[in-house]
């Protein structure tokens, strides 16, 4: 499981890296400053939970289940949450109204806040 989590973060990372370029500089000339906040603020969440991954790959301090519960967690999280910011805030380029998957960013935003949660609860409830 550990390879797969640390794999898994390096491709989010990596991929956030990419977005950010490409939001810095090719998206820049066709999307308002709004629009390119909130397209950063999906690129920082994805960025957040890759090293997430990463410190969860490479901690003893957690079983396989609980790294599969934060592995799954974070994926959907990070695809609702950061997926949907990118589809909203590129309509001006697209030209489609993504409203419709707006139901989607609260719920990617929940499962990442209860990740957080379930580190903090399998952190404190350990012995020693």
């Amino acid at each position: 499981m550990e390879r797969k989590i640390i794999s898994t973060a390096a491709l989010m990372g990596m991929l956030a890296i990419i977005l950010g370029a490409f939001g810095a500089h090719a998206l820049k000339k066709h999307m308002t400053v709004e629009e390119l906040n909130t397209f950063e603020t999906g690129v920082k969440y994805q960025m957040y939970h890759a090293l997430f991954l990463l410190f969860v790959g490479i901690n003893s301090l957690f079983d396989e289940k609980v790294k599969k519960t934060i592995f799954r967690l974070v994926i959907f999280g990070v695809i609702f949450f950061s997926g949907s910011i990118y589809l909203l805030a590129t309509k001006s380029i697209s030209g489609i109204d993504f409203k419709f998957i707006g139901i989607i960013t609260p719920i990617g935003g929940a499962m990442l806040i209860v990740v957080w949660g379930v580190l903090f609860w399998n952190i404190f409830k350990k012995k020693g």
